[in-house]
């Protein structure tokens, strides 16, 4: 993957962070929540479907359909997982 697809995809996960946070709320823990978790799915959904051939929407090497469903996916889940409440009454 070439440095164009890197930039792209990066700037892509952080939107997409940024826009949830955005959405849903939170602090600066939050933000980075966020942002971590579209980071992690994007490039893991760019992974797996640049290994099985998969071709939803791609911009060069960057299959970006896949890996937004995949950062949306981990945002999703991770909201939720957060929304735990660990006090005990």
């Amino acid at each position: 993957m070439n440095l164009p697809a890197l930039l792209l995809g990066s700037v892509l996960a952080t939107i997409y962070g940024v826009a949830f946070h955005v959405w849903r709320g939170g602090g600066l823990s939050r933000l980075a929540l966020y942002i971590g978790l579209s980071w992690a799915g994007f490039w893991l959904g760019q992974f797996i479907a640049s290994k099985i051939g998969f071709v939803f929407i791609s911009a060069g090497q960057l299959h970006i359909g896949a890996a937004t469903l995949s950062s949306i996916i981990f945002l999703g889940i991770g909201y939720w997982l957060s929304l735990v409440d660990t006090q005990r009454k």
